[in-house]
């Protein structure tokens, strides 16, 4: 069964991506590459890539000249991939945030575009990214990849459709303000949780205002994932009052394992999902056809792809999560 054309569709890892609010990534170029510009600037996502990894030019003359070349008002969508800090040496979303004014067609941005080899997700630098938000109001898609800095205080935007965050440790406060923000039109949310080392301090509570669903009444497609508690939150989702209307569900990347499986399995129906993404997990064989039967004949994806094994550590079993550093 082929995944439905309007179920989202991400990478598993933090590396570049090719397609981003349904276009294709075009690199704005350094100096010295001769490479013309888009003859329809809103026909592509555009990437900002110079940053640690630049041989030509320097960030902030390559910055520079994109925002006297590149023709912004017909921007649609872009990423920024310095690892660091933004082309001016603040932060990434500051730099976008004062093109506000000329940026006056941008419905989609994604902060942090790196590559492992470039920088380990954990260490991305990032801000406030509301103020983003704020400052762009027709926004409707933000992503943000690292957490270093993070931000994320609790807001009203009327836009914005698609959130999502890749972290190899999210802090509370940010899913805190999530939950606390007031996005009546957010369809699409996704939290890659991560791990306590990398600065990961949420817990099932600090969900719960989410799976609740009060707030956020147009959420179709919810992921809580890459955690070292997934199955205590495979047990929350099952009881969890926003479920009934979603048409896919990512607990993928993570620790669950059969338990938080059956809990899956003895709670609400989820034969109304058109996918159910489970992949990087650590269910038995018996599970994981016990999951299979239960909702592929309902027509249901079920993504159980990326079994992993446990690891001895001094007679105790360990499990990973699938991005932390």
């Amino acid at each position: 069964m082929e995944l439905p054309a309007d179920v989202p569709l991400h990478p598993r890892s933090p590396y570049h991506l090719s397609h981003f609010h349904g276009l294709p990534v075009f690199d704005f170029p350094e100096a010295g590459e001769d490479r013309p510009l888009p003859d329809d600037p809103g026909s592509v996502a555009w990437r900002l890539r110079c940053g640690e990894r630049a041989e030509n030019e320097n960030p902030g003359d390559y910055w520079n000249r994109f925002v006297a070349t590149a023709p912004l008002g017909s921007i649609r969508a872009l990423l920024v991939g310095s690892p660091w800090y933004g082309f001016d040496g603040g932060p990434m979303g500051e730099d976008i945030e004062a093109l506000s004014d000329r940026l006056t067609s941008l419905e989609a941005l994604f902060l942090g575009d790196v590559e492992m080899e470039e920088s380990e997700v954990s260490w991305i630098e990032q801000s406030d990214v509301g103020a983003c938000l704020r400052a762009y109001p027709g926004l409707r898609e933000l992503g943000v990849r690292g957490s270093n800095g993070l931000e994320f205080p609790a807001l009203r935007h009327e836009g914005l459709r698609t959130l999502r965050f890749e972290a190899g440790g999210l802090p509370a406060e940010v899913v805190r303000g999530v939950a606390a923000s007031d996005l009546p039109n957010l369809d699409c949310l996704e939290l890659w949780l991560g791990v306590e080392d990398y600065g990961c301090d949420v817990t099932v509570a600090d969900l719960r205002p989410l799976l609740d669903g009060d707030r956020l009444p147009a959420l179709r497609h919810l992921g809580l994932q890459n955690s070292l508690f997934q199955d205590e939150i495979a047990a929350a989702v099952a009881q969890a009052p926003v479920v009934a209307r979603l048409d896919s569900l990512r607990l993928s990347m993570g620790s669950l394992g059969d338990e938080g499986a059956e809990a899956l399995l003895r709670g609400q129906p989820l034969t109304h999902l058109r996918y159910l993404d489970l992949h990087h997990h650590y269910l038995s064989d018996a599970m994981m056809l016990r999951v299979w039967d239960a909702l592929e004949p309902a027509g249901v994806r079920v993504d159980l792809s990326g079994r992993q094994e446990e690891d001895d550590w001094d007679g105790e079993p360990v499990r990973y999560t699938a991005v932390a550093e």
